[in-house]
């Protein structure tokens, strides 16, 4: 990972609540890094500590965990202008990572160092409410994807995350990674593809 700096304007375009509070961004800034990474990159594997925690500037990064069979289901992924909760609360509880998370595409995050981040969250207000803020919402959706492992039918989610994922009519993506997008094998995937395509509802290729 390349690192290099970063302006104010540039931290609130991406992060705009932190706007008119100057003294919380520079005090980000002061003890921040900017760094770049390509896609398909482990920033963390499960138990891996946490040094410090970053804020998404650009491209996306998933979350997910991983059975002992070695099958994988998505927890969230994250964007710009987002930060990992998990990350968080490693760093508060000082605790390993209890996930995985791999770049999905190329992009920047800006590093506050783990003791810079606690004791600002100390001091500051609005850090502390965007932190309780982003744990509601993420539980939220960890909540709804266990609704939907425990009790939908795995033909209906698939075909709402294919309508969901598609752009004009096309999904580019692989079994493999539905699969793990939506808690389930490969195989299972296919499977229901495969019947949808016999139904005349999709059409398969392959890449």
């Amino acid at each position: 990972m390349s690192v290099s700096s970063i302006t104010a304007d540039e931290f609130t375009r991406c992060f705009p609540r932190f706007m008119l509070h100057d003294d919380l961004v520079n005090g980000l800034l002061e003890q921040a890094s900017r760094h770049s990474f390509p896609a398909g990159m482990h920033l963390y594997w499960e138990g891996d500590s946490c040094s410090g925690i970053a804020f998404l500037l650009s491209g996306s990064i998933r979350v997910y965990r991983c059975s002992e069979a070695g099958r994988e289901i998505t927890l969230y992924e994250i964007g710009s202008g987002e930060t990992c909760i998990l990350n968080a609360s490693c760093i508060l509880a000082e605790k390993p990572y209890p996930a995985n998370a791999v770049t999905l595409t190329e992009g920047e995050f800006l590093l506050i160092p783990a003791g810079s981040f606690r004791r600002m969250l100390g001091v500051h207000e609005l850090l502390r409410n965007m932190v309780f803020s982003l744990l509601s919402d993420r539980l939220g959706d960890i909540m709804e994807l266990v609704n939907e492992v425990a009790f939908r039918r795995m033909d209906l989610r698939l075909m709402e995350y294919l309508v969901e994922k598609s752009a004009h009519g096309q999904l580019l993506s692989t079994h493999q990674k539905i699969a793990s997008d939506l808690g389930t094998s490969r195989e299972v995937v296919s499977r229901i593809l495969k019947e949808f395509e016999r139904q005349g509802k999709i059409a398969l290729n392959r890449r």
